[in-house]
């Protein structure tokens, strides 16, 4: 090969080896990046109703965005509010919500808009068989039990929840509101984790690198409180509410956070915390109990006054 002929073959490498960077670089980001509605499937219920579960995914790790119901954040047809969140927490949340479809809902789509930093994206649900759910399946995605399939899973209940009977509606600006929850669970998935202990003259375990191909969580009841509507910046619980978020970063404070400390569950499955909000305005509160796997939902909204 002459040194002519040589120079097209040593650019083409450096070509392919660059492309091959490129395609192998990937980058995070705090902010200024859109929030991507998700479709995660559908299964039937006992009435022949369907219940279409949707999430997304906010590529910021720190930005939580704020988008009200309305043309930058609606599903149709039916909308544009079927229960979707206004606010929106860093990275994957997943299975957040549902919306349920008649049993004649057939081939038709549902569509989530959603435009964030300047970026319209959409999520369709249907009824196609490749987005068919069960709670195996659904357990398998949240990572529960670290990424585990086991067949008790098919058997799961997702926990049980309740909010206070007379739980507080309305407060001023300022002034402490006490929030109430009860959760139980079946105790599926089944297992204990205890957090690897920190041996001498070796990496903390806490920093080994992921086995599971999905972000991993422990099995065990936990429960949180988040702003599903409204601005949670002006927002503050009397203790900070394990995250309900994928969070991978160790000691996050999430479930998916290694060493995957899950707080204990309260004796009597009583969950107690203070809130108090610094602006005036209507907020959606949710209360989330999960079990690693399935996740129970109820909401509070809340007037605050001037």
């Amino acid at each position: 090969m002459t040194r002519e002929s040589r120079l097209p073959f040593t650019l083409l490498v450096l070509l392919l080896v660059s492309q091959v960077v490129t395609a192998q670089t990937r980058f995070t980001y705090s902010r200024g990046q859109s929030v991507s509605p998700a479709y995660e499937g559908w299964w039937q219920n006992e009435d022949g109703s369907y219940s279409l579960f949707f999430g997304y995914m906010n590529s910021n790790w720190e930005e939580e965005l704020n988008v009200a119901i309305g043309s930058e954040n609606n599903i149709e047809p039916g909308g544009p509010d079927r229960g979707q969140p206004t606010h929106f927490y860093p990275r994957r949340n997943m299975f957040l919500f549902t919306v349920q479809v008649p049993a004649d809902f057939g081939d038709k789509e549902l569509i989530w808009t959603l435009t964030t930093n300047g970026n319209t994206e959409r999520a369709y649900g249907s009824l196609r068989t490749d987005y068919l759910l069960d709670p195996q399946t659904i357990g398998t995605e949240m990572g529960a039990n670290f990424g585990g399939v086991i067949d008790e899973w098919r058997d799961n209940q997702a926990p049980d929840l309740d909010i206070a009977v007379d739980q507080r509606q309305r407060v001023r600006v300022g002034e402490t509101l006490q929030l109430i929850a009860f959760a139980s669970d079946d105790g599926i998935p089944t297992g204990e984790y205890t957090p690897p202990a920190v041996e001498p003259d070796k990496p903390h375990p806490a920093y080994r690198r992921p086995r599971q191909i999905v972000p991993g969580n422990p099995p065990g009841l936990r429960f949180s409180w988040i702003v599903y509507r409204g601005d949670a910046s002006h927002v503050t619980f009397g203790t900070d509410q394990l995250k309900t978020w994928q969070d991978t970063r160790v000691y996050s404070n999430s479930p998916w956070s290694p060493p995957y400390i899950i707080p204990p569950v309260p004796e009597d499955g009583k969950w107690e915390v203070e809130v108090t909000f610094d602006e005036p305005g209507t907020y959606v509160l949710r209360a989330m109990a999960g079990d690693s796997a399935l996740t129970t939902t109820k909401n509070l909204t809340v007037t605050v006054t001037p």
